[in-house]
């Protein structure tokens, strides 16, 4: 599961290029001044935040929006973050995007809480934990997108897709986000790629370490 991610600069400034390419876009402003959104896409990114997100660009190369994160889906009053892999390909609200709009979500790591059942079978959270692939500067979470619109403007929104978590992380929760391998990044994206093939090369080794809350 993904409900929250944090996104810094890196080492090679690469994440402070796709955050400037969003933040500084004529669509982030329009966004701030007609939905209220923060720009910054920086810092701990929460549900309906704006991310800087890659995404193909109407020419169909790799390009940076700032989206919101959560699809607005039927009668459902909270905005849907994740969606499974398992099912996003048959699935009717995640179907389409899955075959045509793919996304890639650049962030420094992400979050997850230690999950723990007590004796009375409720599960309850403890610790929280930063997670990031082992030897990168940069996660790349795989995810979907689509186009929303509210207060007559046109916007881009994405979820992020969550897969069965590897046996270490699987001690804290039972989901964890597809990550892909930098080199991945514009297969992904591309429209016409094979998603199901490129989700096998998903990255597993995570390292992890203690968060402040």
């Amino acid at each position: 599961m993904c409900t929250r991610f944090f996104v810094d600069r890196s080492d090679d400034d690469e994440l402070d290029s796709y955050i400037k390419a969003a933040r500084d876009s004529a669509l982030a402003n329009r966004m701030h001044d007609i939905l209220g959104k923060n720009p910054a896409c920086r810092g701990e990114i929460r549900p309906t935040d704006m991310a800087a997100v890659i995404a193909p660009g109407r020419d169909g190369k790799q390009a940076v929006f700032p989206m919101i994160w959560g699809y607005h889906i039927g009668e459902l009053t909270r905005p849907v973050i994740n969606a499974r892999i398992e099912s996003a390909m048959t699935k009717k609200s995640f179907s389409g995007d899955w075959r045509r709009h793919r996304c890639m979500i650049p962030a420094s790591c992400y979050f997850e809480w230690e999950h723990i059942r007590h004796a009375d079978g409720k599960i309850r959270t403890g610790q929280k934990y930063a997670i990031r692939p082992g030897g990168e500067s940069v996660t790349f979470l795989a995810g979907l997108y689509r186009i929303e619109e509210a207060h007559g403007l046109r916007y881009p929104v994405f979820t992020v897709l969550t897969r069965e978590p590897s046996e270490t992380l699987r001690k804290i929760h039972d989901r964890m986000p597809v990550i892909l391998p930098r080199e991945a990044v514009n297969d992904w994206i591309r429209p016409d790629a094979d998603p199901e093939k490129i989700a096998k090369a998903s990255l597993t080794a995570m390292e992890m370490e203690k968060a402040l809350p």
